[in-house]
């Protein structure tokens, strides 16, 4: 599989399985036109957007990766990368501060 299409089949399975989870997901279809505003799949919980980046890779720059999220995230957007590798699990990576953020928003507590 090349790697445009491996791109499209993540961002369609992410988007899958976050709506199966109940949260409102969906593709950005706008093809080849990524950054600044336009993420691969917008996400909103809540009312709180989410920027979120995705990526199928075996090894993946997860520096860079996030700093292409924190760039184009516009609008109070989130920056958040969904990655994954070839038969493992997604995992979510997001900027500290902006953890924090969302657990405030959700009412939780940090000390």
């Amino acid at each position: 599989m090349n790697s445009k299409r491996k791109g499209t089949a993540g961002e369609n399975e992410l988007s899958a399985l976050l709506r199966a989870a109940g949260i409102r997901a969906y593709r950005n279809d706008q093809i080849y036109r990524g950054g600044a505003g336009n993420p691969d799949v917008f996400v909103e919980i809540q009312g709180i957007k989410l920027h979120v980046e995705v990526k199928r890779a075996e090894k993946l720059n997860i520096h860079t990766a996030m700093a292409q999220a924190i760039r184009d995230a516009q609008g109070g957007s989130i920056p958040i990368v969904a990655h994954r590798r070839n038969r493992e699990k997604w995992l979510i990576t997001v900027p500290l501060e902006s953890m924090l953020s969302l657990i405030q928003t959700e009412g939780g507590e940090t000390e």
